[in-house]
């Protein structure tokens, strides 16, 4: 069996930029788990406001940053940044841009309301990621999605960058934790999310419905090889999605098996 040797995780919250949460914690320690079992990685999280570049040691990379994202008509500059998490080896990038992640929290305001742009958020996260990866010439076997905020990937990968050659190939792994948000997406997300090679078919799942968790985590699922249960309880709604279409799923592993687990399902995938 040919074995997975380059990991892409495209993760919502990394541990120690943000607190230590589930996600946080799964994003900081898996990939350094997977490298450490002779697997190569990079690793993606936005840089929310919140990351303190300073203490962290964020610089830009002039190399890969300059791009301007067009969402809903708008041009959005696309700025890359990397850390470095001494401890593990590991480079962690950031996806940074002035209009959507220079405020001083993360998916909540002070008032502990969610942006209301959250889903334009989503949106230039995830093809930041895509189009920095083509930038860094690499091609991962496997694409782990960690976090709502990574559901549009799938879609994009096996969609919009179907026949790119850093892409074509990757197998996309959707991880479903108990992470949830509140505040339905706005009506014209399914157009706003629109790219070339994206049908308005291929986006049934949220045209014209209220774009909710659930529904943003079976869009996800709909394009994902497959899918691991990263929280030991998650939206059952969702759960039952996963095991309806029948696709390769991983049920949950605690902190003692996770690793070995989650990279023999990677490389089961990769050979089917």
């Amino acid at each position: 069996m040919k074995k997975v040797t380059k990991v892409l995780y495209i993760s919502q919250e990394i541990f120690p930029y943000l607190p230590e949460t589930e996600l946080a914690h799964m994003g900081r320690y898996l990939p350094q788990a997977v490298q450490d079992r002779g697997r190569e990685t990079r690793t993606f999280m936005p840089k929310f406001g919140s990351v303190n570049e300073r203490r962290n040691q964020l610089h830009e990379v002039i190399r890969l940053s300059g791009m301007n994202l067009i969402i809903d008509d708008t041009d959005h500059p696309l700025i890359i940044k990397v850390a470095s998490i001494q401890a593990a080896r590991m480079q962690v990038y950031f996806i940074d841009n002035e209009d959507y992640f220079q405020r001083k929290n993360t998916i909540l305001d002070d008032n502990g309301e969610e942006y209301d742009d959250n889903d334009e958020r989503t949106i230039f996260y995830v093809r930041g990621v895509m189009e920095t990866v083509k930038k860094l010439r690499w091609t991962p076997d496997v694409i782990h999605c960690q976090g709502w905020m990574t559901a549009l990937a799938p879609l994009y990968i096996k969609r919009a960058f179907n026949e790119d050659p850093f892409f074509k190939n990757a197998k996309v792994v959707y991880s479903i934790f108990a992470d949830d948000f509140k505040k339905p997406f706005r009506n014209l997300f399914a157009e706003r999310l629109l790219l070339e090679g994206i049908e308005d078919s291929d986006v049934e799942q949220v045209k014209d419905k209220s774009i909710d968790f659930v529904a943003l985590s079976k869009l996800a699922i709909d394009y994902s090889d497959a899918v691991i249960q990263s929280s030991p309880e998650v939206n059952v709604d969702v759960l039952g999605y996963v095991k309806s279409k029948g696709i390769d799923f991983l049920p949950y592993h605690g902190e003692e098996t996770y690793a070995d687990a989650y990279v023999d399902f990677y490389d089961n995938i990769f050979n089917k």
